[in-house]
């Protein structure tokens, strides 16, 4: 079974009739349209748009009121929190704006700048979860657009997108990736040579490249040359250290093979604990001190908190369980077929659903269809993971790194609508989902 952390929790709640489920499941289907519309049309309101819903959802009794706190991942809440926190630390020692100065001393162009930053992010992606990535790369990127007068938007999603990629490469990349090693007993080194063939670290890499090529175009217009600056001096250094040993540790939990759920939300908030303790041991004010718990972005956690109620309504009133068997069935013995349902339904169903619950629901079933039709199982585990974890750059609410990115926008005075997100997100998307793809059925099928 998959492991612990991650997975959507609550009961399942039993219904008495069949068109009591039937009616339920059209409740929760309508209830998450509304919801996600919403979402995408205003986006200033979002937090509020979400916990509304997840309101919704426990008063007409698709969430049982006493399961709706075991929705919550409360792992990735904490995670976020902490790194948040670290960040906040990182950004004040300055080493970000020396980040940014290091890189544009080696690209000539602002374009080319852009693509440094989206690669290095996926590099830091493949160890560390997506969200924490984009909250360490972006104030890189913001830091760098205000050195050259350029909008900070490109920048920021480039990371984002680039950050959800690279988090199917690693064992320990993604949340999606952690419930797939759980479930199909794979370990670290599997994802990267298995069964004497290629895992999934070299199939994301040549994705990553095809992708990158797209980004590239996509960003023709930002044509300007760097424009020379004096590098930042940083005089604490200790932050940096900070988020090093937060990697560290982080890849050395994922070996644990029975730890409490909440683990590297505790790691990542008692390191920003520490930080904050140091920092007032050295002299510094209370003032200070909150400035950086303030720095937290409650808008970004109150949205993620009542999304995971919402999918979690989906998931209670199997919606995520039809879905998985409407792909299993209609297959029909076609491997190829099955194959290619699993990839591009996991890319539209995670471009809006949460692939955490989506993920976890239909590793059995992939696992049951393979068993089924005499299939090598990694294929369709791969293909899942491959449709699942990329499709979230299709639109700004599909992955958590996004919506990270989009709220630190918003705190620098940018608001991101769906199509400037998009403009970026879809072709990325695209090249990088088509090469995995065909990759893994040329591998694996």
């Amino acid at each position: 079974m998959p492991r612990k952390e991650n997975q959507q929790k609550g009961p399942k709640r039993e219904y008495k009739t069949g068109k009591e489920v039937i009616a339920l499941q059209t409740l929760a289907i309508a209830l998450f349209a509304i919801t996600y519309i919403l979402l995408l049309l205003l986006p200033r309101y979002r937090p509020y748009i979400a916990l509304v819903s997840a309101g919704i959802f426990v008063a007409v009794g698709i969430v049982p009121l006493n399961t709706v706190f075991g929705f919550i991942d409360w792992n990735v809440i904490l995670m976020i929190a902490g790194t948040m926190g670290i960040v906040s630390l990182f950004i004040e020692s300055r080493m970000p704006a020396l980040l940014a100065d290091l890189i544009l001393e080696k690209t000539p162009t602002v374009r080319w700048a852009v693509v440094a930053l989206s690669l290095f992010s996926g590099i830091i992606s493949a160890f560390v979860d997506n969200v924490a990535t984009v909250l360490i790369v972006a104030p890189v990127a913001i830091s760098i657009s205000k050195k050259q007068g350029i909008s900070p938007v490109p920048s920021v999603i480039a990371v984002a997108i680039a950050s959800n990629l690279q988090g199917a490469a690693t064992l320990v990349g993604d949340a999606t990736s952690i419930l797939l090693g759980g479930y199909a007993n794979l370990d670290f080194l599997d994802f990267f040579w298995i069964q004497g063939r290629p895992g999934m670290f070299w199939i994301v890499q040549l994705g990553a490249i095809a992708a990158t090529v797209i980004l590239y175009f996509t960003l023709r217009s930002m044509t300007g040359a760097v424009q020379p600056q004096e590098r930042t001096p940083v005089e604490d250094r200790f932050p940096g250290f900070l988020l090093v040993l937060m990697i560290v540790l982080l890849i050395l939990a994922s070996f644990i093979p029975e730890k409490p759920a909440i683990t590297n939300g505790l790691i990542c908030v008692a390191l920003f604990v520490v930080g904050l303790i140091r920092d007032l041991a050295r002299g510094g004010t209370l003032e200070q001190s909150m400035k950086a718990i303030k720095d937290i972005d409650l808008f970004t956690l109150l949205l993620l908190m009542g999304l995971f109620v919402v999918v979690g309504g989906l998931t209670q009133a199997g919606v995520i369980e039809r879905f998985a068997a409407f792909i299993a069935r209609t297959g029909q013995g076609n491997v190829f077929v099955v194959y290619t349902l699993i990839v591009w339904m996991s890319v539209l169903i995670s471009a809006f659903v949460d692939n955490i619950p989506y993920v976890a629901t239909m590793l059995p079933v992939v696992g049951g269809v393979a068993a089924i039709m005499g299939v090598e199982p990694n294929l369709l585990y791969f293909g899942l993971l491959c449709g699942a974890t990329l499709g979230g750059n299709l639109t700004p609410i599909g992955a958590s790194a996004n919506i990270t990115g989009i709220g630190l926008l918003r705190k620098e005075g940018h608001e991101v609508s769906a199509g400037q997100f998009m403009r970026m997100g879809v072709p990325f998307t695209l090249a990088a989902v088509t090469t995995g793809y065909i990759l893994i059925w040329l591998l694996w099928s």
